[in-house]
């Protein structure tokens, strides 16, 4: 794993727009269905948009029917972290960016096999790198 990166509020607002603020540095979420990558087919590696770390390949993604982009796995296993979250009254499991910390989204146990898992991810917390062979 690289070394974390850190950064003042100031500088994740000068860097990220409004919204990737918001859910990358203050745990939000975007809408369902809103999101650039919800939808998208295109191959590649989808990396981090605070930090750039690879965080999930295309090819694990999945329709789930949420609205946001899901993934069964990530790229690297050491690349995201998870955190017991009990915001809204329940109890969820919070992804974050190994390197930068920043909030990706939430993991749940309702994907497909291999796994089982359901990375359900924020479209604004992400940058598709697009693979140039595709």
């Amino acid at each position: 794993m690289a070394d974390k990166i850190t950064k003042t509020d100031k500088e994740w607002q000068e860097q990220l727009s409004k919204a990737s603020y918001q859910v990358t540095r203050k745990h939000g979420t975007e809408r369902s269905f809103s999101g650039e990558y919800h939808d998208c087919k295109d191959k590649g590696i989808y990396k981090c948009i605070c930090c750039g770390q690879p965080l999930f390949s295309s090819e694990t993604k999945f329709d789930s029917g949420t609205g946001w982009p899901s993934f069964w796995q990530p790229l690297e296993t050491g690349n995201v972290e998870e955190q017991e979250d009990r915001s809204f009254f329940s109890v969820r499991t919070e992804v974050h960016c190994s390197r930068c910390d920043s909030h990706l989204g939430h993991v749940f146990n309702d994907g497909p096999q291999p796994t089982g898992l359901r990375y359900c991810m924020n479209s604004v917390s992400l940058n598709l790198e697009r693979d140039s062979k595709a």
